[in-house]
């Protein structure tokens, strides 16, 4: 048996390392939390399995000097990296992963509870102690802490010691010390015994018996991904590792890497890096797609890979290249990728053995039913996620785009590292809010690309005053950006049909593209971009949108309290077919906390998606802000006293706070009791005024704000009204009422209202005053 604190003094020693076949750290706070409350209640927390071995037998990380025996952790990673990050308030040495996971534990001295720092929660309660502190001050500090509080003072001195007696833990070690025991007879010991624990990835397990042979294979794996990393691309060490193992087994299964030895994977990697490489230059400079955004169908460069590898390295001629460049982007726009990838990436593994890329040109084709004709309809979309956003970009980048301010080419905008483009929207978001629901305020018909600048020019104007204009000043610059030319159909009445007249002219063009690139026609016109200089787009509009500032701020405070960073704006797609079920604000694919519970979507724009169909693949789907950050505090959470909304699962999959219809009763806030304002005639009329907003809402714009009238009906008017206003961003329905174009009908109008001033602290009322100029729509 062994003791916390010496086990740990063996790390810092460097006596205690890790194989450097292991997986890095992957544990969640959640995972954290439980370990340490264990620990404190005396539960047992498992025994340890060490590998006793030579310094010179295998390569570690967490460094060691000199010679002599390591102690090699096979199953407990884990658990000591998170004891190690908590008790000595940073990570180990060997450390590789997500830091946040342990720093900044709490223990509440009054309720014995663990929890993650929360500002809000914790800040001037005194209760609440940091444990890295406990155990790096010790004990002295806390005795004047609690000095005048003498009939709780012995008490809570006596948990906080009970605390630290952590250190004394003794853990049972198990050693695998045979002197003829070989590296992967560890590793199938290694792979054993971590069956039952966080889960492990086919990638982890195959790349652990290479890292076996070649130690240094993750980290120059890794070194690749960071280079990448810098230039914008964000891939994963599963997608390097498909790629690896198309060259060295011509399979997709990362299963057929077992027979594979280290200098095939090596010389795999490089190829697999070399032709990546390739591929990546060759989008940015023919297809003008030089960054990570609006990369598509990435899993269709594994098949890329293989086709280069069995040519050299290289394309055969331009004609091939082309050809390449227009499977890959037909694969992408119809989600050949979207469903089952591993099952896909095979058959395209076949098709390219049985005849290159003609043959996975026709594959694709029969595929999609014999066509790949690009159609007006399939510019539907709406938002940056859609899979037609990269086509708009790339059409850009490749046309002899002009800019719609200065007349001139698009091309020249961007030819340094020091310019950007700006997304356009050519009927401003302003002008079309309230009229049109979100997805068509926010159609990619509706987008263009401009130099920097140019939306600020007009992104307060009506395109039937400023788009005369540009014809004007500029002629050919509308044509050149796809944009009808009818000037009856640039006013707002008049704006479904622009769409779809637009949505004609981008297919028309689009499809001209691609069967240029598919004849070897389309003309050489020399780089279009480099991806180490890719531009930068910036949408200006949306920093008007409350919605944005919704979905950062609840982003950043899941992120803190322990989840994962979420990809956003992104198409999620049916893995039987392909076809694109929601395009999720946010979506976390492995749950809120990787390897603990189901994918998780928000979609703020539910009629768009097939919810049923998401449900029934066991995605969680949230329709509102506020019901995903109760459920996020609630899940990151577990055991803490937060007082939030009850959600409601639906047949339908959504998650969200209950919302009855707008046309049914106003339910128990009209009976609420009117001695929330008692004693107080002022209060009792706000709590009133409160009420009626409620009801002009569900009469007037069929929104029906189901949490604001439970807040009132719990709190009164005025707590329910402060309450609002302390949060960090607004809620959902004042971006539902700043949609409808209805701002004077939220509680921040009603704040401001100088008749109700003294019920308000002043910071409250200005921070109503400064919600309403941001997003308050400009006279157009």
């Amino acid at each position: 048996m062994t003791k916390l604190s010496t086990l740990l003094d063996e790390v810092d020693a460097g006596t205690v390392l890790l194989p450097e076949f292991q997986r890095g750290y992957v544990w969640n706070r959640d995972q954290v939390r439980g370990l340490l409350r264990s620990l404190y209640r005396g539960y047992p927390v498992g025994s340890l399995l060490m590998w006793e071995t030579a310094a010179d037998r295998v390569s570690v990380r967490g460094g060691v000097a000199g010679g002599g025996i390591r102690n090699l952790l096979l199953d407990g990673q884990q658990r000591i990296t998170s004891l190690y990050g908590v008790l000595r308030g940073t990570q180990p040495p060997f450390f590789e992963g997500n830091a946040e996971a342990f720093l900044g534990l709490h223990f509440n001295v009054d309720s014995e509870e663990f929890a993650f720092y929360q500002p809000s929660r914790m800040k001037g309660d005194r209760t609440w102690v940091d444990v890295s502190a406990l155990f790096n001050s010790g004990l002295g500090p806390f005795f004047a802490k609690f000095q005048d509080q003498p009939e709780k003072a012995s008490m809570y001195l006596e948990r906080l010691n009970a605390l630290t007696q952590i250190r004394d833990k003794d853990f049972n070690i198990e050693k695998v010390a045979r002197p003829s025991i070989s590296v992967d007879e560890v590793v199938d010991i290694f792979n054993k015994v971590n069956s039952g624990g966080t889960k492990l990835s086919r990638g982890d397990l195959a790349l652990a018996r290479i890292c076996a042979e070649w130690p240094e294979a993750r980290q120059t794996m890794r070194n690749h991904l960071n280079l990448w990393s810098k230039e914008g691309y964000n891939f994963t060490l599963d997608w390097l590792l498909r790629n690896i193992t198309g060259l060295a087994v011509q399979k997709s299964e990362f299963s057929y890497l077992e027979g594979v030895k280290a200098p095939e994977f090596r010389a795999s990697l490089k190829g697999s890096v070399d032709n990546i490489n390739l591929f990546l230059d060759t989008a940015a400079a023919r297809l003008g797609l030089d960054h990570d955004k609006v990369l598509m169908g990435r899993y269709a460069v594994p098949v890329i890979n293989l086709l280069l590898s069995k040519n050299g390295g290289t394309f055969a001629d331009k004609a091939q290249q082309d050809k390449v460049l227009y499977w890959y982007i037909n694969a992408a726009l119809w989600g050949r990728f979207g469903g089952s990838v591993e099952s896909m990436v095979a058959k395209d593994y076949e098709n390219v053995r049985q005849g290159g890329i003609d043959n996975l040109i026709k594959k694709l084709r029969l595929w999609r039913g014999g066509s790949l004709t690009i159609k007006a309809e399939d510019f539907t979309g709406s938002t940056q996620g859609s899979r037609f956003y990269p086509m708009l970009y790339l059409l850009t980048r490749t046309a002899e785009t002009r800019d719609l301010r200065s007349g001139a080419t698009l091309r020249d905008s961007t030819s340094n590292s020091e310019t950007h483009l700006e997304l356009h929207h050519i009927f401003p978001k302003a002008l079309l809010r309230g009229k049109f629901d979100r997805s068509e305020v926010n159609a990619i018909a509706n987008f263009c690309f401009v130099a920097p600048d140019t939306t600020a020019a007009y992104s307060k104007r009506a395109p039937a005053d400023y788009l005369q204009e540009i014809a004007d000043d500029h002629p050919g610059v509308l044509e050149s950006q796809w944009i009808p030319t009818d000037p009856t159909l640039w006013s707002v009445d008049r704006y479904p049909e622009f769409l779809k007249a637009r949505r004609r002219l981008l297919a028309t063009a689009a499809q001209e593209f691609m069967k240029e690139l598919l004849n070897g026609t389309l003309p050489d016109t020399g780089p279009i971009a480099r991806r180490d200089q890719p531009a930068k787009i910036s949408d200006t509009e949306d920093l008007d949108d409350p919605r944005t500032g919704q979905i950062r701020a609840l982003i950043a405070e899941l992120t803190d309290l322990g989840a994962s960073k979420p990809l956003t704006d992104t198409e999620i797609n049916d893995p039987d077919t392909g076809v694109p079920l929601a395009v999720a604000e946010a979506y976390w694919p492995d749950g809120l906390q990787p390897g603990i519970g189901e994918p998780l979507v928000l979609e703020l724009d539910p009629e768009d998606a097939d919810l049923p169909r998401l449900a029934a693949l066991g995605y969680k789907v949230f329709t509102s802000i506020d019901s995903l950050r109760d459920f996020g505090q609630k899940d990151l959470n577990r055991g803490q006293d937060e007082h939030t909304v009850e959600l409601y699962v639906e047949r339908d999959g959504r998650h969200r706070a209950p919302d009855p219809d707008p046309d049914g009763e106003p339910g128990d806030v009209a009976a609420v009791d009117r001695a929330s304002g008692q004693g107080d005639p002022l209060e009792f009329e706000f709590t009133e005024a409160m009420i009626g907003i409620c009801e002009r809402s569900r009469k007037e714009v069929r929104y029906n704000p189901t949490q604001l009238r439970a807040m009132i009906a719990e709190l009164g008017g005025v707590a329910a009204a402060h309450q609002i206003l302390q949060k960090p961003t607004v809620t959902d329905g004042f971006s539902v009422l700043w949609e409808k174009g209805r701002l004077d009908l939220t509680v921040e109008s009603l704040v401001v209202s100088p008749r109700f001033s003294e019920l308000l602290p002043e910071d409250d009322i200005q921070r109503a005053r400064d919600r309403l100029s941001q997003f308050d729509a400009p006279k157009i």
